[in-house]
């Protein structure tokens, strides 16, 4: 974006890095501390201290930066806490190392950060059925606004509304109760590592999450 300020033409850049590199540097202090106390607490007791924490610095305002580029630094922080959590070498996958403590790798938060958002500020979207008397399949969907602006395209209201959409019916069936939402969300994909149509999304936004 180009301002001109006293006769200066500055260009805004508007990116994400230095909040992610802050959020890199608790996360590296807390893999360190997971490694002090491992031997000596239960694996119940490393789950509440990565709830407690871990978990609350990395999810903070996720929906907005969990699409930028530099997110996978996070996201390798994570794995590397996950695998510390249960005392396995760096190498090893972290697709079976997730649902042993029931935790969300950060792309399934990511994810379900954006409909929990929608539903938050669902008086600021329309439903299809509004729309058109169509009675289509899509009729219970948020309607998708047309834009061609990419950053609009990456922006979390239109991106919110594609992952909304996407979501099984039974899940976007709890849209009333955010709680019922992410309970009934973190059942079904707690399981499943890494969402299949995560591959999707990434196709239509060309964002890395």
């Amino acid at each position: 974006m180009k301002q001109n300020f006293w006769g200066y033409i500055l260009i805004i850049i508007f990116s994400w890095k230095t909040h992610i590199e802050s959020i890199k540097n608790k996360l590296s202090s807390a893999c360190y501390v997971m490694r002090l106390v491992k031997p000596y607490v239960t694996a119940n007791t490393l789950k509440e201290i990565y709830c407690s924490y871990i978990h609350s610095v990395m999810t903070y305002a996720l929906m907005i930066w969990g699409n930028s580029p530099d997110s996978i630094k996070i996201f390798r922080l994570h794995k590397k806490i996950i695998r510390i959590m249960m005392g396995c070498k760096s190498r090893n996958s972290c697709r079976k190392l997730f649902p042993n403590f029931e935790i969300l790798p950060l792309p399934s938060q990511y994810i379900l950060s954006l409909p929990l958002f929608m539903i938050r500020k669902k008086n600021q979207f329309q439903v299809n059925s509004r729309i058109h008397q169509i009675n289509t399949r899509q009729h219970a969907n948020l309607h998708q606004p047309s834009v061609n602006a990419t950053k609009y395209q990456k922006a979390v209201h239109c991106i919110g509304v594609m992952v909304f959409n996407m979501l099984l019916f039974y899940i976007k069936a709890e849209s009333n109760n955010p709680k019922h939402l992410k309970h009934c969300y973190k059942n079904t994909y707690v399981k499943i590592p890494f969402i299949p149509w995560m591959n999707i999304l990434n196709s239509k936004l060309n964002c890395d999450i």
